[in-house]
């Protein structure tokens, strides 16, 4: 009796996408100049020893929030045809309010169904860092995190929750603090599907697997 070995799967084919924001032009001796004069006119002893690096200080600060980091969004063929959610919860989100240009920080929690590819889970986390690294709305980042991934992996579905607390709103005017700021964005099957979208929103909410 002779036994047949089942030839062995081929292993997922990786397919890497260079994700890129273009450079803007930046004049940080300008930007220094700037801070000085700024600072200044609000009365700030930025000629005195305590404070004669502090211009330097800001604008190097701002010049590291605002860099966007490219990244290679990597994708593999879905061999196995898991169609089940995908969810990343509780990414770290750090931005700039367009507004106020003060942070508002977070969590981002985001999913999708896989169709023909799968995304490589970090690349959730790089995703939202993108577009987080720039002045944003909340709501605008909401958006795009979602449309994003909905064009570039082509799920039957994408959602995107963003919790944060946004320091304009507790640090001056109404000082709210701990207030936290929610939106949420589904795209395709998770937008359509009643079921599909309460099982993403509830699994967003749901910290009983903490």
């Amino acid at each position: 009796m002779t036994t047949e070995l089942a030839a062995p799967l081929d292993p997922p084919r990786a397919h890497r996408l260079r994700i890129t924001h273009p450079v803007p032009d930046v004049d940080l001796d300008a930007a220094r100049d700037a801070a000085t004069s700024l600072l200044t006119a609000l009365g700030l002893p930025v000629d005195g020893p305590d404070m004669a690096e502090t211009p330097r200080r800001l604008v190097d600060a701002y010049a590291e929030l605002l860099t966007v980091p490219d990244f290679d969004l990597t994708t593999f063929d879905n061999a196995s045809g898991y169609d089940e959610l995908v969810l990343v919860r509780d990414i770290p989100l750090r931005s700039l309010c367009e507004h106020h240009l003060l942070p508002f920080t977070g969590v981002a929690h985001v999913g999708y169904l896989p169709a023909g590819r799968i995304l490589g889970l970090s690349k959730l986390a790089r995703t939202v860092e993108f577009f987080a690294r720039r002045v944003q709305t909340q709501e605008r980042l909401t958006c795009q995190v979602a449309d994003h991934l909905r064009d570039r992996l082509s799920p039957r579905g994408v959602g995107v929750v963003i919790e944060a607390e946004h320091s304009c709103m507790s640090l001056r005017g109404a000082r709210a603090d701990g207030a936290r700021t929610l939106t949420t964005v589904v795209r395709g099957h998770l937008r359509d599907d009643p079921a599909a979208r309460a099982e993403f929103l509830s699994l967003t909410r749901d910290r009983s697997s903490r």
